[in-house]
């Protein structure tokens, strides 16, 4: 009989608190997660990184990737930045020293860190040196080292920079050093990265990413059996797992608790969901913090009520969005949220935050600001951002990614004898097929940093902050493609096929202050100009910038 058939005797069920242990039945696999980390460990100079909110089993995982690390016979340390003390970040040079310390003894060594700092070169020349001379030089075998709750960096941008750099560089050398082969990264984190990194300089783009998803319903069906829950077809309409999730979703942590106390027969499921979102439920200790929490945070609190009180999903500031769904309270989609469970609107529309005093008079102000928004930002027609928006958000992405030292690419756009369309069709026909060819431009822009224009008549314009030639061409090669399957019938287009297509120009720089903004448009333009020459429909790259070289 396999182990996980057998029945787990109710007493000796864990109470959920902190990672699971490696011997729990209790663990829930969720493929192919486990599989996929286990065999990044094994490659060389591998980074594994998991992000999740809190309490949905980061740890857990990372406790079974260290444990097998130690049966194939790595090394490990282990480093949780929420136990660091908060004068550690107060420098990047006692931050780093600390930092190798702490992984000296770990690895049993004393930590000679005088012996290589140098503050001449620095100290993130002096830490890699110590890696490297001192720490991998002695190992015989690859060194795991797990760096947990890497998120509480973020609030100190200056050491965090240095130091996430630091980490990429040494992902680098491991393509290059056979020594750096033998370091193995697992970074873990609970929110997503709000600091401004150099998309060359971040471990955040490099190595295998996890994800971890809630559990599903046939997980929840499984994990209710090992706590000797006799709960029958999960699928079924009415069922307790479909209950029990009803209110909680698929939150490991939420789920696991309420099939301890079932299991202990200290309730029945529906005075559990009854008492759930209240002061006297199971829940009361965790809803508590979660309240304590936002209560310090005023814009914090203020942005989650928006969340509660939305039948459907709403925009938040990026950085509100991150630390809501780093505690578990929303869940992304795209740059839009929801709330994460109906526990959580429940309970939090019946509290006080100190924030809805003036509520009714901040509505009304919320939605005259966001009407003027759209008069002064948006183009009606297309629902994309208009002339006015694109020349003041344009100049100061320019900015942003002078300073920054990272790319900026731009597309422009035009529909392919677009005048004949009108002429064909009529104007009414021409303001639909802009409208789905903006929607499919729309569509096609995944990252809140984007953003598209209507740049006047059928011309279209794309920025995007953090992006390089290929990436751009490859976005537009989609933008291409998505509006020749949109099937617009065009009878006077001269290509075979008689539908809409556009033509696109892709240029892309790394900015710089003392340049002109507009030299990238141009550049753009040019390129779009000679996919018109060269046949329509299709794509074409300018060479007017070279990273920042310009003609």
């Amino acid at each position: 009989m396999n182990h996980r058939d057998t029945p787990i005797q109710t007493m000796s069920l864990e109470f959920p608190s902190g990672p699971v242990p490696i011997d729990s039945e209790l663990y829930i696999d969720r493929p192919p997660v486990e599989k996929l980390a286990f065999e990044a460990l094994e490659k060389p100079g591998s980074v594994i990184r998991i992000r999740a909110p809190r309490r949905t089993g980061k740890s857990s995982l990372l406790l079974r990737i260290m444990n097998r690390a130690a049966e194939i016979g790595y090394y490990q340390a282990w480093l949780d930045f929420q136990r660091a003390d908060e004068s550690i970040f107060e420098n990047l040079d006692k931050f780093l020293r600390w930092f190798c310390a702490t992984i000296s003894l770990q690895l049993k060594r004393p930590p000679l860190l005088n012996d290589y700092w140098d503050e001449d070169i620095g100290s993130k020349v002096s830490c890699s040196l110590y890696f490297q001379g001192y720490l991998l030089e002695q190992l015989d075998r690859p060194l795991v080292l797990a760096l947990n709750e890497v998120n509480c960096i973020f609030e100190y941008s200056k050491v965090a920079a240095d130091f996430f750099a630091l980490l990429r560089s040494w992902h680098e050398d491991g393509k290059q050093v056979a020594i750096w082969r033998n370091l193995r990264l697992v970074v873990v984190h609970s929110t997503e990265i709000y600091i401004p990194l150099n998309i060359n300089q971040s471990p955040f783009n490099v190595g295998l990413p996890i994800k971890l998803p809630e559990f599903n319903l046939q997980q929840v069906g499984e994990l209710s059996r090992r706590h000797n829950l006799n709960w029958g077809d999960c699928s079924e309409e009415n069922s307790e797992a479909k209950r029990l999730m009803a209110m909680v979703g698929g939150h490991p942590y939420l789920v696991r608790l309420a099939l301890y106390h079932l299991s202990h027969q200290q309730m029945n499921l529906d005075r559990l969901l009854n008492e759930a979102p209240t002061l006297s439920g199971i829940y009361q200790d965790h809803l508590r913090d979660q309240l304590t929490t936002l209560q310090k945070d005023p814009e914090l609190a203020g942005a989650f009520q928006e969340v509660i009180e939305s039948e459907s999903s709403i925009k938040l500031k990026p950085v509100l969005a991150y630390k809501l769904n780093s505690m578990g309270l929303v869940k992304l989609e795209g740059d839009r949220v929801t709330v994460s469970c109906n526990l959580y609107r429940l309970y939090f529309q019946d509290r006080e935050l100190g924030w809805d005093r003036l509520s009714d008079r901040l509505a009304r102000l919320q939605q005259t600001n966001q009407e003027l928004y759209q008069l002064v930002n948006i183009d009606d027609l297309t629902q994309l951002a208009n002339r006015r928006y694109f020349d003041r958000e344009f100049q100061q992405k320019w900015q942003e990614s002078a300073i920054a030292k990272t790319p900026l690419a731009a597309i422009m756009c035009d529909i392919d004898y677009f005048k004949n369309y009108n002429d064909t069709y009529g104007h009414q026909a021409g303001d639909e097929c802009l409208q789905k060819v903006a929607q499919a431009i729309r569509h096609a822009i995944g990252r809140s940093t984007d953003f598209a224009a209507r740049y006047g008549g059928e011309e279209f314009i794309i920025v995007l902050p953090g992006t390089d030639a290929f990436s751009a061409f490859y976005l537009a090669e989609k933008i291409r493609e998505t509006v020749k399957m949109l099937r617009i019938i065009h009878q006077k287009s001269t290509l075979a096929d008689r539908i809409v297509t556009i033509s696109l120009g892709v240029a892309c720089t790394v900015p710089d202050l003392e340049t002109e903004a507009k030299q990238l448009v141009q550049a753009a333009d040019r390129a779009l100009y000679q996919s018109k020459k060269e046949g329509r429909d299709r794509v074409t790259v300018s060479d007017s910038f070279d990273y920042g070289l310009l003609e």
